[in-house]
């Protein structure tokens, strides 16, 4: 029985494609990919249930910078300044919906809400939302503790 994974559409038939090698990327190299993207995924918890949003990000350095807007759910999910912290995971990939290589890496750390303004002026300047928000006035920065990734070869 063929994996629908490890399949696509020929007409109305499928047909089958090479199985993919999966091979481990070190934390260089996963966040250097992560930064070559500016749409990812980030996993919270809202109203004690899992939750998942598209956002987009930038990297400063090796911390993950998404835009937040008043209203958001994922506005209600950060800490006060002095807290360790909120856990969260970030998620981004380019994976070829026809060949099925690409890559992943998933970011797992404490986000913080940055408060500097001049820090969220130079973020403002560079982070190009997909969805305008009038409300556009604070960032989410996520630190990395774990880091994984991997890359999809043929």
């Amino acid at each position: 029985m063929k994996d629908e994974a490890t399949q696509r559409m020929a007409g109305d038939r499928p047909e089958a494609v090479a199985p993919r090698r999966m091979a481990q990327l070190d934390r260089v190299e996963a966040l250097r990919l992560l930064g070559t993207v500016s749409l990812g995924r980030i996993v919270f918890t809202h109203q004690a249930l899992p939750a998942v949003r598209p956002v987009n990000h930038l990297m400063d350095g090796d911390d993950i910078i998404v835009q937040l807007h008043e209203g958001a759910a994922l506005a209600s999910i950060v800490a006060p300044t002095r807290a360790t912290g909120v856990v969260v995971a970030y998620e981004a990939d380019v994976i070829d919906p026809e060949t099925h290589i690409g890559w992943s890496v998933v970011v797992t750390g404490y986000a913080h809400r940055v408060t500097d303004d001049g820090e969220l002026a130079r973020f403002a300047a560079r982070l190009r939302p997909w969805v305008e928000h009038p409300g556009v006035k604070a960032a989410l920065r996520i630190r990395p503790d774990l880091v994984t990734g991997s890359q999809l070869t043929a």
